[in-house]
Order: structure tokens, then C-alpha cells, then sequence
């Protein structure tokens, strides 16, 4: 039997992340931090590297799982957290987001006296200390579960490192004081400092890196436990500041040579996030004289090359986003109609297009999807969205999707989506924008969303749908052509049958020993599951494949009060004996309505298959 592991190690980015490991694992260039006296106790030799997808994917190479401290990195999810729990406004008032030309730990502020970003230790104590006047004595506490929420496990702090720190962490009480001085920092220093030492020694593993990132890459929701730990405003500004000042002062090489956002420590980790798409965690101590890990960047750039992941770098046609496009002539609904309301769906076809979306919708997608939604029939009465295969929707598209309904409910254009799960980040992306707009409804079933768009096109030209109105023997669909001398013979066979909305009429797994023909009310048609196969009204045969199958293949469902007039096969047997014509034109319905069902579903595959 395969393990697991050995499955992973089969995909194709495991062989990769595996060469690039064997490859990089001989450089020995760089050394291990020591201004840091903890940080020289670090094995070199250790070299880890952890890649994980936003749908929670790990794939793990070397040492991943070895500790060591955060340090640095933690500066991104400090920045991270201040935003969300004292506010940006309060944030962005004292800490820049320039870029700053000078060393990491450089003594000096902008010309405003306020640090340059919230990546170097200027900015990242300014940061502290504002969640210390948040939090408290418990700012430390809340820092650290924080970590542990993006990494999605309980993380401690290295107490070794940490005594270390702040035993030889002079430049940092002197960046510190100079923040007090110019009243960008509050509250006492060696409070603040000791609680920014203390982020700084949180112990993590590259793997835990990687959902870091991952999380970052995800808008905040960690891909492993589905938390959402940071709102999606933090995280793009996070992210932003990450592009320009994340990796030191080589950040403009690693912009133009690997183009993800990433942040490193002197510890050894770097931490790289690509949007939407994964997580990157590498850990070698072996670090360049910009305190950069030599082995992590020379990794994060080979799989950026690789497989082509700078973010400028994206590309895609924005027409895919639309999976299928039809109106009800060509793919209807599974409800079953009568003749008349064929002839009404057949004449207003045009009234309802179905629009079946795919993807992650972006910006550019929705623009698209607004363009092709307002060349549609000036006849276009109403719109269905499906939303089944969409993974999730940005903000900016789910704003300019409003437009274009705002736009259509002036046309007077009636708007269904479907395949909307309720509780999933996508109801809540939509609900967000679309809410209660006015002409928007949303109905589960793309199936049901169709059927519903078509009975309000019959009422608008019908005026209704009595589904009550009882129907005679001869406008039997099955039972089309036959004389009234073979009709009464059936009659006299039959049987009525009433039952109650909500009744189970007949039960997938049983014998096949009758017919049922729907004289009022509707049915439907279910697999076990609960998908609909069809529903059916007066004038159609309920079971109609006991003249063909053994067993029942599907439930049938009072949907409303239903009456039925039911024929046992043993019956219609000996009625085909003594009326062989009658019992030739029966089977040749079937057929015909067989065939019908299947040129539907041809319909439908041919929609799918033209897009």
C-alpha cells in the first residue's frame, strides 16, 4: 500500500520543491545571525522549505518541521492585527508605508517623524506599542494566539531567545526612546519593548510559514481551519507594504526577480504570499549580509521562474468566466409541461437567458460578464445567474455586479441567482454588495431558478397555472391517438388514487407493477439524494418506465394535492392482448417523450460544450 507521503511525493511540485532542495542544500554560503547571541546556537545545516495552497494543500521538503524563531516575519502579522483591532486611521497616522533606502534596524524616521513601514523595527515597535495601549498587560498574549490563528496551532515563545534579545537589544530601546520622543510611541518603552521581543521569539516551523502565508494568500481565512483570522482590508495593505519593504533592503531585486510578497527574518525564515493561489515557508540560518536566508531566496526564486508565479506576471481570458450561456428554447427546466405552455415557452424563449459563471470572478471577469449582460435581448424579461462553479468573487467585482443589476432592475429585468451555498464566503461576498437589492431573488437549484422564470413567463401570458384543474383520460400524454372505445377499456382498469402534499407515491427499490397518470396536482420525480429529476403535472404518466425496467429507479413526491388514476401492469397486459394497436401507439409515446427528455439533455451538453 502507497502512504500518504508517498502520494504527495509523486505530484509534480513535490518533485520539484524536492530538486530544488537537493540543489540548494549545498550552497554553504552565508552565516548564521549572532548579534543575536541565541540565534548562533542555529544548526546550518537545517534547511526546510513548505508550500501551502489556499484550499489547504501542504507540501513539505527537508527540515520543515524543525523550529526556529519568528522574528521579523512576525512584523507583517503585528501590522496585520494593529489594522483590524485599533483601525487603520489610528495605524496609518503614525506609521508610513514608503519604503526606506536605510538598514532594517536604521535609528532615524521619515521626515514627519513617523517610521517609514511597518517592516522595519521602527515601524514594527510603533505597532507594538499601539496594541499595548489596546490590550493592555494582555497585548502579549493576544499577539501570540494571533500568530498561532494564522498558523493555524497553538504556538509558544522560545524563552531562551527571548531573555537574549532583550538582554542585548540596545539599538532597539534607543529607536524606542526616539519614537517616544517625537510622541509616536506611548506607555512605557521597556513594556512595549518586552512585548515586541517576546513576538520576535515566537517559536514557528517553515510549515507553519507556509499557512501564514497561505492565509495572507486566502484574504485572511486560514485554509486549514477556515478562521477568518484578519479582515481582507488588513491583509491587502499587509501584502502591499510586504512588496515594497518586506525583504530588507535587497526588496527591489526580489520584486524584479521572484515578484511574490514576502517577509524574512534573521532567524532564517522566509515567508512568501501569492494571492489566491498559496503560501511559501522556507527556513535555512545561513543568511546574506541583507539578513536574508540564502537558501530560502535562491528557493523562492527557482519556483517563481519555474512556474512563471510573479504576480505581474498573471495573464488569462477573462471570457471563461462564463461557463454556458442559453435561454429556455434551447435547456429548460426538468418540470414536464403541457402543450399549451410548450407553445408559450417556445413563442418567449428569449424572455429568460441563463447566465452559468466559473471561477474566482475578478474585476476584469465582471466587466466582461456587465458587457455581455447589457448586449442581451432588448426582450429579456428575466436573468439567471448560476453560481455553482464559482469559487469566490472580489470585492471590487461584486461592487461593479451591483451596477449592472441596478442597471437591469431599471429595464424592469427580474434577477434570480442560484448555486449559492448558504454560510460559504461567496453568500457572504454577495450578500455583502447585493443584499436586498431590489429585483434580486436567490432560489438554491439552477434547476428550480429556470422553472421558476418560466412559470412566470406562461402567467404573463396564460394569466396562470391551474395545477388543480382536473384533466381528462385523453389528454393523457401516454395515451395520445388512442379511440374513446380504448380509452373507456383503460378506464374501466383503473383505479383513483388521492394523495396529500408531501406524500411519498412511490418508492425507489420497489416492484414495478403500476402506472399512474396525474389527473390534478403536481409530482415530482427524486433520486434518493433529493436531486430532481423531473416534475410532472395532470396529463402525464407517473412510472412510466415500469413498461421497460423490473424496479422502481427514482421516488416519486406529491408536491401539491395530487389525484391519479393508477393501471396495474398485469392489466394493461391483458389490455394489449385484446387491443394491439392501442398497446403499439402507448409504446410509441414513450418513445417519443424518451426521445424528448434526451434531446433536452443534448441541449444542455451543447450549451456547456460551446463555452
Amino acid at each position: 500500500m502507497v502512504s500518504a507521503r508517498e502520494s504527495v511525493a509523486e505530484l509534480p511540485l513535490a518533485r520539484f520543491l524536492a530538486r530544488c532542495h537537493a540543489e540548494f542544500a549545498t550552497d554553504h554560503s552565508g552565516e548564521v545571525a549572532t548579534y543575536i547571541p541565541e540565534l548562533a546556537r542555529a544548526n546550518p545545516s537545517d534547511f526546510g522549505i513548505a508550500v501551502t495552497t489556499v484550499d489547504g494543500f501542504v507540501y513539505e521538503i527537508g527540515d520543515s518541521a524543525v523550529p526556529f524563531t519568528i522574528q521579523s516575519i512576525s512584523k507583517a502579522f503585528v501590522f496585520a492585527l494593529a489594522l483590524d483591532l485599533v483601525g487603520h486611521d489610528r495605524v496609518e497616522a503614525v506609521v508610513g508605508v514608503e519604503p526606506s533606502g536605510d538598514p532594517f534596524n536604521s535609528i532615524r524616521l521619515g521626515a514627519d517623524n513617523r517610521p517609514f513601514n511597518a517592516m522595519v523595527n521602527a515601524g514594527a515597535i510603533t505597532c507594538t506599542g499601539l496594541l499595548c495601549e489596546s490590550e493592555g498587560g494582555g497585548a502579549s498574549a493576544r499577539l501570540t494566539d494571533a500568530l498561532g490563528r494564522f498558523a493555524g496551532r497553538r504556538l509558544g515563545v522560545d524563552e531562551a531567545t527571548f531573555e537574549s534579545e532583550r538582554a542585548t537589544g540596545d539599538r532597539n530601546r534607543a529607536i524606542a526612546y526616539l519614537l517616544r520622543t517625537h510622541g509616536v510611541l506611548k506607555g512605557d518603552v521597556d513594556t512595549v519593548l518586552d512585548v515586541y521581543f517576546r513576538q520576535c521569539a515566537v517559536s514557528v516551523t517553515a510549515r507553519d510559514l507556509s499557512v501564514m502565508a497561505a492565509t495572507l494568500a486566502n484574504k485572511g481565512i486560514n485554509p486549514l481551519t477556515g478562521e477568518q483570522v484578519a479582515s481582507s482590508y488588513a491583509v491587502a495593505r499587509t501584502l502591499s507594504v510586504m512588496t515594497s519593504s518586506g525583504m530588507y533592503d535587497s526588496a527591489g531585486r526580489w520584486v524584479y526577480r521572484v515578484g511574490i510578497p514576502a517577509k524574512s527574518g534573521v532567524a532564517g525564515g522566509i515567508l512568501a504570499s501569492l494571492p489566491s493561489q498559496l503560501g511559501l515557508g522556507t527556513y535555512s540560518p545561513r543568511i546574506d549580509d541583507q539578513g536574508n536566508s540564502v537558501r530560502g531566496l535562491r528557493a523562492c526564486e527557482a519556483l517563481s521562474s519555474h512556474f512563471g508565479l510573479h504576480m505581474l506576471n498573471s495573464g488569462g481570458d477573462v471570457r471563461t468566466c462564463i461557463a454556458a450561456s442559453y435561454d429556455v428554447g434551447s435547456v429548460c427546466s426538468r418540470r414536464s409541461r403541457r402543450p399549451q405552455e410548450l407553445a408559450i415557452l417556445e413563442a418567449h424563449h428569449a424572455e429568460c437567458i441563463v447566465l452559468e459563471l466559473a471561477g474566482a470572478l475578478s474585476f476584469a471577469n465582471v466587466e466582461y460578464v456587465s458587457r455581455r449582460i447589457r448586449s442581451l435581448q432588448p426582450q429579456l424579461s428575466y436573468l439567471v445567474i448560476d453560481f455553482r462553479r464559482v469559487s469566490s468573487i472580489s470585492e471590487a467585482a461584486a461592487h461593479l455586479l451591483a451596477g449592472a443589476l441596478d442597471d437591469l432592475v431599471a429595464r424592469r429585468v427580474e434577477v434570480v441567482f442560484s448555486g449559492v451555498a448558504k454560510g460559504t464566503p461567496l453568500e457572504a461576498s454577495l450578500s455583502g454588495w447585493l443584499g436586498g437589492k431590489h429585483g434580486v431573488r436567490v432560489i438554491a437549484a439552477l434547476d428550480e431558478a429556470i422553472e421558476w422564470a418560466e412559470d412566470r413567463i406562461i402567467q404573463r401570458q396564460d394569466g396562470h397555472l391551474d395545477f388543480q384543474k382536473p384533466t381528462l383520460l385523453a389528454e393523457q400524454q401516454l395515451l395520445t391517438g388512442l379511440s374513446q372505445d380504448e380509452l373507456s377499456s383503460l378506464a374501466d382498469l383503473m383505479a383513483t388514487r388521492n394523495y396529500a402534499a408531501g406524500d411519498r407515491m412511490i418508492e425507489s427499490g420497489d416492484p414495478a407493477a403500476s402506472l399512474l397518470f396525474v389527473g390534478s396536482g403536481l409530482v415530482s420525480v427524486r433520486l434518493p439524494s433529493g436531486v430532481r429529476l423531473a416534475t410532472l403535472s395532470a396529463g402525464m404518466a407517473v412510472g412510466e418506465m415500469a413498461l421497460l425496467e423490473t424496479h422502481r429507479s427514482a421516488d416519486v413526491w406529491a408536491d401539491t394535492q395530487v389525484t391519479c388514476l393508477e393501471l396495474s401492469l398485469k392489466d394493461f397486459t391483458g389490455f394489449r392482448e385484446r387491443h394491439p394497436r392501442a398497446g403499439e401507439r402507448v409504446m410509441a409515446n414513450l418513445a417519443r417523450l424518451l426521445s424528448k427528455r434526451l434531446i433536452v439533455a443534448n441541449n444542455k451538453i451543447e450549451a456547456l460544450a460551446s463555452y
